[in-house]
């Protein structure tokens, strides 16, 4: 087992003048519940758009479709990526124009692809010969983009195999596409979620620029790369600040493209809404298992099937903060459903305060994205994860 010490300085991850609003905000509410910060999330669609002018921005709205937070991006100018016929009609009702959305996701039926393109959208994902034909039929005429295999290396939360094939497939696809009367217009790709190894955009990169010069020998010119998220967010391990990716990632594509960019596309989720996200949760339980030795056993109001599904396989260490001060110790830290599943961190153990009890409220940061989206509808009786949103 290894210790993962969750003593950290707040101004890590919050101010303490924020953090002090939050507890005021949420003190009479029940736990457990997310805390979302709009201001959060205009500062890093702000900082993107920064570090990458040249790029257009697709928020991915699985990450967290809060209605506050889609508009606020709707106002920012952002475009987006929708991965179901729900997050389309979601957008619409929102005000945002068809031509500002992305159908990205490459698993779709024929129905939701003429839904779709009935309601005026007319970019799609697609990485196989079935999608493409059903494509043909239901969205004629349509821009396609193809994603490629990536194998997610280096990424907390790999996104390989199910999606994108290989580059020789995805050459056949776009020759169809053409036949079938669609417009192949580019190559997409994604690194993994919460990539922090930035090679890995090169090694995509360089692969759409081999699909780039295949095509144009036999007479299809793309013109656009959509690289897809894996822009991190703040968890436990360092990262870098988001010009140093963005800075890397436009050296790779002068490396390939020169100073004439593709149009380039990049869809960031969790980067955009998961450090604006706190999660407030309460101890329920403190437990020793052993009268002699053993580890403690903290148990949660919330656990994987609240909204914390990323903590399996340890995948994700989200920050953990405990206003007791004092002497630390390791916990097995586990979720209050009677599923043995739900354990959080067993592996990577969590250090907090000794003193730790009953009823105490323990922060858990960097919980914007993949929480309240994830959580159960009604597994034991519990609900799914409340939000509130603030500024």
């Amino acid at each position: 087992m290894q210790a993962f010490d969750y003593s950290f300085d707040l101004d890590g991850y919050i101010s303490k003048e924020r953090f002090a609003r939050l507890k005021a905000f949420s003190a009479d509410k029940e736990t457990p519940f997310v805390v979302l910060s709009l201001g959060v999330v205009a500062g890093k669609y702000d900082s993107l758009r920064k570090a990458m002018p040249y790029a257009d921005i697709y928020y991915a709205i699985k990450a967290n479709p809060e209605k506050e937070i889609l508009k606020l991006l709707i106002e920012r100018g952002s475009c987006f990526d929708i991965a179901s016929i729900h997050e389309l009609d979601l957008m619409l009702n929102l005000g945002a124009a068809p031509d500002r959305l992305s159908y990205g996701n490459t698993i779709k039926k024929a129905r939701d692809i003429r839904y779709a393109y009935d309601k005026g959208v007319r970019l799609f994902a697609s990485d196989s010969e079935g999608d493409v034909r059903k494509l043909a039929a239901n969205a004629p005429g349509s821009d396609v983009f193809f994603r490629i295999l990536a194998d997610g290396r280096g990424a907390d939360w790999p996104l390989s195999r199910k999606f994108g094939a290989q580059p020789e497939v995805i050459f056949d696809n776009i020759l169809l596409a053409k036949t079938l009367g669609l417009n192949p217009r580019g190559i997409s790709f994604h690194v993994g979620s919460q990539q922090k190894d930035v090679t890995q955009w090169r090694m995509a990169i360089e692969t759409c620029k081999e699909l780039f010069e295949a095509t144009a020998d036999r007479g299809i010119a793309l013109d656009l790369i959509n690289m897809g998220g894996g822009l991190p967010a703040h968890y436990r391990t360092p990262i870098e600040e988001t010009y140093v990716y963005a800075a890397e990632i436009t050296d790779y594509l002068r490396e390939f493209f020169g100073d004439e960019f593709p149009r380039i596309i990049i869809e960031p989720g969790r980067y955009m809404a998961g450090d604006a996200g706190v999660l407030v949760t309460e101890v329920v339980l403190v437990s020793h298992k052993e009268r002699e030795g053993g580890l403690p056993w903290i148990y949660l109001d919330v656990g994987k099937f609240g909204g914390l599904i990323e903590t399996i396989g340890e995948s994700l260490r989200y920050p953990i903060y405990s206003e007791r001060t004092g002497e630390s110790r390791d916990y097995i830290l586990a979720g209050p459903t009677c599923d043995s599943m739900d354990v959080l961190y067993e592996k990577n153990l969590v250090r907090l305060p000794v003193n730790v009890d009953e009823g105490d409220r323990l922060y858990v940061f960097t919980t914007g994205a993949y929480t309240q989206t994830y959580s159960s509808v009604f597994f034991n009786g519990f609900p799914p994860l409340r939000s509130y949103v603030v500024e």
